[in-house]
């Protein structure tokens, strides 16, 4: 089911069995996958999809900035209705909740959206009328750190470089927002094993998994194919005993200069997995604690 008004698009959604890692719960990055899929099935019912705007009106449509709440757990059967209208600034509300239930809900929030000439793409017909509000000429800066500022964040934050690979990228050229989702997945994995908090050793020995209640992913210049992204992560605060706040950064080298990309902010708490308990929030103990204690 798929309705369209001027102002909202309402949908099914179904998640993906690739999000369901731990038993048959769906993680946080396949919700913003939903997310994304629901702002782009408004544009695709006003006649604007990503295909039809590239290669007839030459235009680049991407999402900028996503920042949602996580309210409920999504199991890998649930039916979902996706409900997606703009407000301003280019941002469309997004909201996911039960087929069948209209006041539970699952994930709220915000996503940005531009639409960017693309100069290789000769037009052979404007753009729907709909889309002229996100078209933007502009592209986007993010700020220059020095040598020095940028040594000084990397030395205390945990720092993992990548290579944006061809499928990182969109429109054959940059590296696109779900990439830096997917990042993010990482990054935080990454950093939790070097604080001695793998996964799969808390999974095994106590039964915990991180569960993700806010995130927020923010384009701030373009990234291009095969540059180097310089990754960094660290906790900001541990929030009594509850809960972990941390914040991601990304950086390329370019024109001699250190380029801020993309930034993200998570609150991730732990969840039990097993037994009777399972999908309650669970205490973070002393030890724990101290593994993510922000660092100064």
């Amino acid at each position: 089911m798929i309705v369209v008004a001027p102002d909202v698009c309402i949908a099914d959604l179904k998640p993906r069995m690739e999000g369901a890692n731990i038993r048959t719960w769906i993680g946080f990055k396949h919700l913003m996958y939903l997310a994304e899929d629901a702002v782009l099935t408004w544009f695709r019912r006003n006649r604007s999809g990503p295909s039809r705007l590239y290669h007839r009106s030459g235009l680049a449509l991407d999402i900028t900035n996503a920042s949602l709440l996580l309210a409920n757990l999504v199991d890998v059967d649930d039916e979902l209705i996706a409900e997606s209208s703009p407000i301003d600034n280019r941002q469309f509300s997004v909201r996911l909740r039960p087929s069948g239930s209209i006041d539970r809900t699952l994930l709220s929030g915000k996503l940005t959206v531009r639409v960017v000439p693309d100069p290789a793409i000769h037009p052979v017909e404007p753009p729907p009328r709909a889309v002229e509000p996100y078209v933007v000429t502009e592209a986007l800066r993010g700020p220059r750190l020095s040598a020095r500022e940028w040594n000084d964040r990397r030395s205390r934050a945990f720092h993992w470089p990548w290579v944006a690979r061809y499928f990182h990228c969109e429109y054959s050229r940059v590296v696109q927002h779900s990439a830096y989702v997917r990042a993010l997945e990482e990054v935080v994995d990454r950093f939790l094993a070097d604080r001695g908090l793998a996964i799969g050793r808390m999974l095994v020995e106590r039964s915990l998994i991180p569960v993700v209640s806010r995130v927020r992913v923010e384009l701030l210049e373009d990234a291009l194919m095969e540059e180097t992204i310089h990754t960094t992560f660290v906790v900001t605060e541990v929030l009594k005993e509850k809960a972990f706040d941390g914040r991601m950064d990304c950086y390329v080298e370019r024109d001699d200069a250190i380029v801020h990309v993309a930034t993200a902010r998570i609150l991730h708490g732990y969840a039990i997995s097993m037994g009777p308990a399972a999908g309650q929030l669970a205490r973070l103990d002393g030890e724990m604690v101290r593994a993510l204690r922000p660092t100064s």
